[in-house]
């Protein structure tokens, strides 16, 4: 019979490792962005601060060289200085209009393309003092060298924001890979892990302070997982034994019967034990059944509040007639009224009752106690007179089909252990625990109730 993978359908995984570098990256583009943009705003700026104080300042020269030449000389001198001073100021262009309208001077030979090329304006006025009349002018600097200093600015700002985005990137890349290093290390440990291993845990040779509450949850799962699987097996090989002897007498039973030929009252003797065996098996099943359904985690049907003394009371005449065959006593201290699902806190009641007249001194006196505890929790206690427990064998007391002394529980009526388990069990539903004590010849073993 050949098996087949089953597709996965998790989604498609993603890399933290490359999210981190390309969210960085492109914080790093829109930050250094931002600031080079800042930046070259600036620089610019600066720039026409310059050029309008140049255009300012020789404005300023031009008026003044057009009033002197025109005192000195006249039109004629006026075109004699602004030709002078264009051939020592490269990279302005300088043009003059009388007031009609027609133009009194012009550079012949400008040092650039007053048409093309990158440049600005600034108009100014002369009124000189002779009878030439006022005159206007425009002063055209030459900005290309500027222009294309901060054309190469922004380039190299632009190629700036994308090597730093690249290294932010990659460097974000590269850490986040050694700083996972840690959790790879963990995917390898915990790979390890399997049923033959349930007892490795998690560990790093340097401690990381975000992974160590991971670890530390992991650690504890499996150690959770791990007492689990050991309740399990223990389980299944108590089970197995404890279904084994009710089955091997019933076979050995029917063998001998069927032998050779039985008479009828030899028969009937047969299947009475036969059917004392079957009930045995009936009853560790549904034990079985009901501890399963408690492990899911099935709470308690409450009804109405009931006084615990009557319940107990109702418990106790239950138990009469193995009392008196042992010559005890029992009282009942306390009382309160509280919610609960009858049935199971009488069954809970029962196998601790029936625990403590098993192993209670021979003429002793036994003692349920009811205390109301803090907050809306009620303990129940069933006391008894005997030999103590062992302080080891304590914590293992509602473990199913644990006996504390299997050679005596063999030479007394069979039970098959899971009383103080059911117990336990009933003490989950309604939201409590199991509690036990034994110390100077006494001996509680109670549980606790949660009101709902």
């Amino acid at each position: 019979m050949s098996s087949q993978a089953i597709p996965s359908t998790a989604p498609c995984a993603y890399s933290i490792g490359r999210r981190l570098s390309l969210l960085l990256a492109i914080q790093t583009v829109i930050g250094l962005g931002v600031l080079l943009a800042f930046i070259y705003g600036a620089t610019t700026m600066l720039f026409t601060a310059k050029h309008e104080e140049e255009l300012r300042s020789y404005t300023a020269v031009l008026v003044d060289v057009v009033r002197d030449a025109d005192a000195k000389g006249g039109e004629a001198e006026i075109k004699a200085k602004l030709a002078w001073l264009a051939e020592r100021r490269p990279g302005t262009f300088v043009q003059v209009q009388r007031s009609d309208g027609s133009e009194l001077y012009r550079d012949k030979a400008p040092t650039f393309d007053v048409a093309t090329s990158v440049s600005r304006a600034m108009p100014f006025a002369v009124e000189p003092v002779s009878g030439v009349g006022p005159l206007q002018g425009t002063l055209i600097l030459d900005c290309t060298q500027d222009a294309t200093t901060a054309k190469r600015m922004a380039l190299l700002l632009i190629a700036a924001v994308l090597a730093g985005a690249a290294l932010v990137g990659w460097g974000t890349f590269w850490r986040v890979r050694c700083s996972l290093r840690p959790l790879i290390d963990l995917a390898g440990q915990t790979k390890a892990i399997d049923a033959r291993r349930l007892g490795q845990r998690l560990t790093l040779a340097e401690p990381v302070e975000e992974l160590q509450p991971l670890i530390d949850q992991f650690n504890g799962l499996m150690q959770r997982v791990e007492r689990t699987y050991e309740q399990l097996e223990g389980f299944n090989a108590d089970v197995a034994h404890e279904l084994r002897t009710p089955l091997a007498n019933l076979i050995g039973h029917t063998e001998v019967a069927l032998s050779r030929e039985r008479s009828v009252g030899e028969l009937e003797d047969t299947l009475h034990s036969n059917l004392e065996e079957l009930h045995r098996m009936a009853a560790i099943v549904n034990d079985m059944l009901f501890l399963a359904q408690a492990d899911r985690g099935v709470k308690a049907r409450r009804g109405a509040a009931v006084s615990l003394a009557q319940l107990v009371q109702q418990v106790v005449e239950f138990h009469e007639a193995p009392m008196e065959e042992r010559g005890l006593t029992v009282s009942i201290e306390g009382d309160t009224r509280l919610s609960i699902d009858e049935p199971l806190v009488k069954r809970a009641l029962s196998n601790l009752l029936g625990n403590a007249i098993r192993y209670a001194d021979q003429g002793s006196s036994l003692c349920v106690r009811i205390a109301r505890e803090s907050g809306d929790s009620v303990r129940l206690w069933v006391e008894n007179t005997g030999p103590s427990i062992e302080p080891e064998h304590l914590p293992r007391l509602f473990d199913r089909f644990f006996r504390a002394d299997v050679s005596r529980c063999e030479l007394e009526k069979p039970h098959h252990g899971l009383g103080l388990s059911i117990v336990a069990a009933i003490a989950r539903m309604h939201d409590g625990f199991p509690a036990a004590e034994s110390s100077g010849g006494t001996t509680r073993v109670g549980f606790s109730l949660h009101a709902a």
